[in-house]
């Protein structure tokens, strides 16, 4: 399995409601230093539909301004339906909506 096949694995476990850092993944899929590869994997996504990437955030719970499938208010729109608070500015509260992978 390949790195971006991992990170797809571990990006799918993310429930609805809940988001993960771009580090919690990669430490998830077997590399703590893999956190540009996630976003890069992230952005290619060939299965938005059952690779849900607008669960995943920065390390301080910002939405990505580069957002590949519709862009920042997109993310926020999808995180939004699913009940996660989003701040105006693009910030989740990653204290109540964090869900850490495991290994």
């Amino acid at each position: 399995m390949n790195s971006f096949e991992k990170i797809y694995e571990v990006v799918r476990r993310i429930p609805k409601g809940c988001v993960s850092t771009y580090g919690d993944i990669a430490y998830a899929a077997g590399n703590p230093r893999w956190a540009r590869v996630v976003g890069y994997a992230l952005h290619v996504n060939p299965d938005p539909a059952t690779i849900p990437c607008h669960r995943v955030v920065n390390r301080f719970g910002q939405v990505s301004a580069a957002f590949a499938f519709g862009g920042e208010n997109e993310q926020i729109r999808l995180l939004r339906q699913e009940r996660v608070e989003v701040s105006d500015d693009g910030y989740v509260d990653l204290e109540k909506y964090r869900f850490i992978p495991l290994l």
